[in-house]
């Protein structure tokens, strides 16, 4: 077990500033002997947005458990709605949608500050995808790397309500009539316009026959007045 002097001093890696990360970590292991040292020297320094994202961690606490709280709240909320069960979803994601942008700001400002600039849609995916994934790979104040939303394998294990599968079904089924008939007046459409141009080929064909017979007859006219 890692004493947790050590993990306090890890903490104090992720905590200062980007640049100083791997000669302060260097320094650390040199401290160090065994695995501890080994664990050390192996820790991955942080790009740029999760940098920023432990900052809001360490800096502005408040903030950050509050963006925590409100995907708990949200992912309760979508879930419960899911099972069938009464939830304001509405404003679960009102109230995420401002702690999100709370701690984006947040970390904007300590990044600038300290001479970065992380992207802002950068910052916003990885802030939303902490808030409200059920459990995360790396402790709090410890990312090394952006963050990228959860698929469906983050509703494992949820009881999806009878009446919203029905629902759900129904919507498909409506969806995919729609789509076939959507798909039928198109190629009804193109039968139609390929049939018109169709028209139109024969129609300047003809003509084009016409004017060449009356060329022809013109010219036959002519040599006859001219024999006369």
């Amino acid at each position: 077990m890692t004493p947790p002097a050590i993990e306090a001093k890890i903490d104090d890696l992720y905590r200062a500033p980007l640049a100083e990360f791997v000669p302060a970590r260097t320094a650390l292991a040199k401290t160090l002997t065994g695995d501890e040292a080994k664990r050390v020297r192996a820790l991955t320094k942080p790009t740029v947005v999760p940098w920023a994202v432990n900052q809001v961690y360490w800096r502005a606490r408040p903030v950050y458990d509050r963006l925590i709280k409100s995907g708990e709240r949200l992912r309760d909320a979508q879930l419960a709605a899911l099972e069938g069960r009464k939830a304001d979803v509405r404003a679960a994601t009102d109230a995420h949608r401002r702690a999100v942008a709370d701690a984006v700001h947040e970390a904007e400002s300590v990044a600038r500050d300290a001479g970065v600039h992380p992207a802002t849609d950068a910052l916003m995916r990885t802030f939303e995808t902490l808030s409200l994934r059920p459990e995360n790979d790396e402790p709090p104040g410890r990312l090394t790397k952006p963050l990228q939303p959860a698929g469906f394998e983050a509703l494992t294990g949820v009881k999806v309500s009878p009446q919203l599968l029905a629902k759900a079904a129904k919507a498909d089924a409506e969806s995919a009539a729609e789509r076939r008939k959507s798909e039928a007046a198109r190629k009804k459409d193109e039968a139609a316009k390929k049939k018109q141009e169709a028209a139109v080929k024969r129609a300047e064909a003809a003509l084009e026959r016409a004017r060449k017979r009356m060329a022809e007859a013109k010219a036959a006219l002519d040599q006859t007045r001219a024999g006369r």
